[in-house]
């Protein structure tokens, strides 16, 4: 199976992300899913591959997610999808789907727990250090 990412370039997580799953060996395939949204079928896919709630992909932080009421505890699931059909900036990031599972990789050491071959120890961007003994598995 070939592992892939759902990636925004602009994201810092998402580029650690990347990153790491390189660093570990992996060639991932590279969605960019603000210029490439995933069709609501994969969008739901993923949720459920996830074991999440919509509500749980939800990205509020420079989104119109105020603007829509998004935390209006009446949404329901279909309309919250709904929401990030019409705005894909509302679909957190970023996503990692490999042969172990598919989740939401933040903080972005998360993708370790993912990988069959890990990197021991990564330098994100920021300096921070991530150590594989430090990640559950």
């Amino acid at each position: 199976m070939i592992s892939l990412i759902y990636h925004n370039p602009a994201c810092g997580t998402s580029r650690n992300t990347l990153a790491m799953m390189i660093a570990s060996g992996e060639a991932p395939q590279v969605i960019e899913y603000l210029k490439c949204p995933p069709t609501r079928e994969k969008l739901e896919e993923l949720i459920a591959a996830m074991n999440i709630a919509p509500r749980d992909l939800l990205r509020r932080e420079g989104t119109p997610f105020d603007e829509l009421c998004l935390d209006d505890p009446a949404l329901s699931d279909e309309q919250i999808i709904d929401a990030m059909m019409a705005h894909p900036i509302l679909i957190n990031r970023p996503i990692v789907v490999t042969e172990l599972g598919t989740r939401l990789c933040r903080p972005s050491e998360q993708v370790l727990t993912l990988l069959p071959k890990p990197v021991h120890v990564f330098t994100k961007e920021d300096g921070e250090v991530v150590r594989l003994a430090d990640q559950a598995r």
